[in-house]
């Protein structure tokens, strides 16, 4: 499981930073958080392929955080995408999906599934489940919590050593499916321990401090929040929706969190450091995210 940040800074974009996305790859796939302006580009550069999105999941409708899909979704197009493509996001999701679809010319021959949504379970798939809960901003803002299924441990010292070799037989084992070596049936059973906890991931999308995030990210591996300012600019922070650096850092002090990422960066920020160790200060796991860093969500005791 990786965190692709493709896209890292507020309402501007800069030389650095680019417009908010996130890719996750995990699960076979690759899932879409938010789709600022030149996602694709920044996918191109992270050696991504758009072919590989399912699913897209947009926090709010501030356009530097959805004005990135009419150009995705043509790019898919083009490339002759067929299966459908999933977008979920708050009230006026429908609306913008229509507005895409009707934008310039091109033809269209996948389908688009707008998903409009507030709170709750919103996916359950066989290996992960994703839910959202709203949060506190000038327009409706949803953050998401994505969730690996429990899965049992996969031995793999105890497969080595009944003579299977990495590759598609892990797979399948791990899946509960046997496998066949040679005159001999290998059971799932053998080299499976005990279920273990799968990797949690929040996102805010934007927001103030709020009590719905900590209730949100409770106990998870990752927490991605916004941070767009310092603390000396909290007053800014509160009149426009965002939060600062040790907003941040309490939220995830708060919810017990393995690891906090900020992102969301204002363009008066040239040294970046300072938002970084404003947050360490608080609750020391903080990192400042980077466009095209990748973060990888390890399981607890890997």
């Amino acid at each position: 499981m990786e965190l692709i940040f493709l896209g890292t800074s507020s309402a501007l974009p800069t030389r650095r930073r680019n417009h908010s996305a996130i890719a996750m790859k995990a699960f076979g796939e690759i899932i879409l958080l938010d789709c600022g302006e030149s996602t694709q580009r920044q996918m191109s550069l992270a050696r991504l392929s758009p072919m590989k999105i399912n699913k897209i999941f947009i926090t709010h409708f501030h356009g530097d955080h959805f004005l990135g899909l009419p150009g995705l979704v043509q790019s898919m197009a083009f490339r002759g995408r067929e299966k459908p493509l999933h977008v979920f996001g708050p009230i006026g999701t429908s609306q913008i999906i229509e507005y895409i679809k009707k934008l310039g010319y091109f033809s269209l021959n996948f389908p688009i599934y707008p998903h409009e949504i507030n709170s709750g379970l919103i996916v359950d798939e066989e290996d992960y489940r994703v839910c959202c809960i709203p949060t506190e901003h000038t327009i409706p803002n949803v953050a998401y919590r994505i969730e690996e299924k429990r899965r049992p441990k996969f031995l793999k010292e105890k497969a080595l050593e009944l003579g299977l070799k990495p590759g598609p037989a892990f797979g399948k084992l791990q899946a509960g499916i046997p496998v066949k070596l040679g005159d001999k049936t290998i059971r799932p059973e053998e080299v499976l321990g005990r279920n273990r906890k799968g990797r949690q991931i929040v996102y805010s999308g934007d927001t103030s401090p709020c009590s719905n995030i900590i209730k949100l990210s409770h106990g998870v591996d990752v927490l991605i929040h916004e941070s767009t300012f310092d603390k000396s600019y909290k007053n800014r922070a509160v009149e426009t929706g965002h939060s600062t650096a040790t907003d941040a850092a309490e939220i995830a002090k708060a919810a017990r969190v393995k690891k906090l990422l900020l992102t969301h960066i204002s363009t008066r920020y040239q040294d970046t450091d300072l938002l970084e160790k404003e947050a360490q200060s608080v609750f020391e796991n903080s990192q400042l995210a980077q466009d095209l860093m990748v973060v990888e969500v390890t399981r607890s005791g890997d």
